[in-house]
């Protein structure tokens, strides 16, 4: 089916006819004209011009009056529409949120065999769960001393991964606010679908910062029917060597994972605890078995452009004044070649 995209453009239609009607022209100065002697010997070449002037004015405005018709119709943006295809995917609305608090640079995680942050072994095994959420809606929220939404839900896994690979430690500040991440996320699920709604909270440590608490925060989730699956990352254990020896320390004694427990089990999701990579991996392939819902069917018509039909059209119409021109000019060179000729001989 043909469509004009913007078919409000066709009300300039009669615009140069209410410019001729209502413009007076440039006034002529008849003292700066410029003498030309031999120009009633042209009447056999320029006849063609003058009987055209002679011609009533709707036919002289023909033909620039078609150029315009097409120039607008190429403006107005002619679309040929498909028939409509109907979409329907199956999956959930799963917000994600990550900590970026400064614990996050600890390097407590092995990755192919180096010691590795934790917030680059997040980056790792989350591009692999988003790669395989085909189907849902993914969100990324960010928080550390504040929280913000990074990504909104979106199908486009490919960009939630640019922007998770592109968060760096300390970008939200170095504090821990679980309870405001907790309430962004409940801002941008609560008009989701009710049995969709997930979110997947990985932290490293305690709530340390923000307007609301995390528990307080995980009932008003309940309410609105958001899943919690909380993931505590963190070793339970490495080696620090400093210039008076090494010793062993639990870099994760800050991590709360009672308040994780009990948000988690306050809304229907579960607490992990990650140790080591493997064990994140393990919890993700975890999180994959979450049964998908129907979401709502998308229409979609292919459509095809065609505004440089009119406009190529348009373009090669007004050639022909050109080429007029141009064929009086050298019919008017031929004449002056041959009047030289014949004086000279």
């Amino acid at each position: 089916m043909l469509e004009l995209e913007w078919p409000w453009i066709l009300i300039a239609l009669p615009l140069p006819l209410l410019v001729y009607r209502w413009v007076k022209p440039a006034s002529s100065n008849n003292d700066a004209a410029l003498y030309t002697p031999f120009y009633g010997k042209l009447s056999s070449i320029v006849g063609e011009q003058r009987a055209e002037q002679e011609t009533p004015s709707g036919k002289r405005i023909i033909l620039p009056g078609v150029i315009w018709l097409l120039l607008l119709i190429a403006a107005s943006k002619p679309v040929w529409l498909g028939d409509p295809v109907e979409i329907q995917d199956s999956g959930r609305d799963l917000m994600m949120a990550v900590d970026l608090s400064g614990s996050m640079e600890i390097k407590d995680m092995v990755l192919n065999g180096r010691q590795v942050d934790r917030l680059s072994a997040t980056k790792a095994v989350m591009n692999d769960f988003i790669q395989r959420r085909r189907g849902d809606r993914l969100g990324l929220i960010l928080f550390g001393t504040q929280a913000y939404l990074q990504t909104p839900l979106t199908f486009d896994r490919e960009t939630v991964k640019t922007l998770m690979n592109e968060s760096a430690i300390g970008m939200a500040g170095n504090k821990t606010a679980i309870g405001d991440a907790l309430g962004l996320t409940v801002k941008h699920l609560r008009k989701r679908p009710e049995d969709s709604r997930v979110l997947i909270l990985l932290t490293d440590g305690a709530n340390t910062a923000g307007e609301i608490s995390p528990l307080q925060a995980a009932q008003i989730a309940r309410e609105e029917g958001i899943k919690i699956y909380a993931i505590g990352l963190g070793a339970e254990e490495m080696v620090e060597r400093s210039f008076f020896g090494s010793r062993r320390v639990n870099p994760s004694a800050d991590l709360d994972e009672q308040t994780l427990q009990e948000m988690a089990e306050l809304t229907g999701g579960q607490y992990f605890r990650a140790r080591n990579i493997d064990e994140l991996n393990k919890i993700y392939a975890l999180l994959d078995q979450l049964e998908p819902v129907v979401q709502e069917e998308e229409v979609f018509r292919p459509s095809k452009n065609l505004f440089f039909w009119p406009l190529g059209l348009a373009l090669l119409l007004s050639l022909i004044p050109a080429m007029i021109k141009i064929n009086f000019s050298s019919a008017l060179n031929h004449w002056q070649a041959d009047k030289g000729k014949a004086h000279h001989d």
